[in-house]
């Protein structure tokens, strides 16, 4: 058998989720599903008004030339808090490319807070993982994104295949943030002062839709990383929040960007940050 045939059909899954406000209550009105990804129910640890949804995807692990296409939306004034129960794993690819695309449309006044686990991507795999946001008038989004190159704990590095990443934000239809990035296994990009500096666990925290005031940023300023030697930082625009944090410890990176969400979710929202319970198991 050469290397690039496939041992199995690859995954053609998506899944679409809607969110409405009715009353004083978050409501998920739409679930429709092909292929293993899934919602199973609709969770409410904080009150009626904030609905929580766990993304399962059955298979555990993304390999050659899987496709997964996630939409979430949220109407008028609605809230919904999206993760999922453990990291995802994109396998190693015998020659086919595997994607991701989340796309969130959040309406006017809904909050959005898209808070996967981390994603592992193993030496050899060839990954694409896109994120399109479109913001109405008075909406909020939170999103964070924490990639893993190779599997540290195993001696694995990501010395073979790329991974592939861009994240649109629109406000009101005009662009707000764009991003496009490649990383290529053995790469300098991976050793190189302007690339992961020889870390392994590369995480991004982007909040969108509201002006942060001073105090708020000056405090997400102010956590620091517990993990020796790791780097973060926070950067202000309009309408517009960045963290960034370089490492080798994804425990340490999710500490780091519970501080700051911890932070900005009360000024953006009105609400304390309250851990997903699935986080703890």
């Amino acid at each position: 058998m050469q290397v690039t045939e496939p041992v199995s059909s690859p995954w053609q899954a998506s899944l679409a989720l809607g969110f409405e406000r009715r009353g004083d209550s978050t409501i998920l009105v739409r679930r429709d599903h092909q292929g293993p990804l899934r919602v199973q129910k609709a969770l409410y640890p904080e009150g009626p008004a904030v609905c929580h949804a766990i993304v399962l995807h059955p298979p555990a692990g993304i390999a050659g030339g899987d496709q997964l296409d996630i939409r979430i939306d949220a109407d008028a004034a609605a809230h919904a808090l999206l993760t999922t129960p453990g990291a995802g794993k994109w396998y190693r690819s015998g020659g086919a490319q595997s994607s991701q695309q989340v796309q969130v449309r959040v309406g006017a006044g809904a909050t959005v807070e898209w808070l996967p686990q981390e994603s592992i991507v193993f030496s050899g795999a060839l990954a694409d993982m896109r994120s399109t946001i479109e913001l109405q008038v008075g909406a909020r989004y939170i999103g964070v994104e924490t990639v893993c190159f190779g599997r540290r704990a195993s001696g694995e590095t990501f010395e073979r295949g790329s991974l592939h990443l861009g994240t649109d934000i629109r406000l009101e239809g005009r662009l707000l943030w764009r991003e496009r990035g490649v990383i290529d296994g053995g790469s300098a990009l991976l050793h190189s002062p302007s690339g992961l500096a020889g870390f392994s666990v590369c995480s991004t925290m982007l909040v969108a839709g509201s002006e942060i005031e001073a105090d708020t940023l000056r405090a997400c300023r102010a956590v620091t990383a517990s993990e020796a030697g790791a780097r973060c930082g926070v950067s202000a625009m309009p309408r517009l929040i960045v963290g960034r944090y370089l490492g080798h410890s994804a425990e340490a990176a999710r500490e780091w960007l519970m501080h700051l969400w911890s932070a900005l979710r009360p000024a953006m929202s009105g609400r304390e940050a309250i851990a997903p319970r699935i986080w703890k198991t």
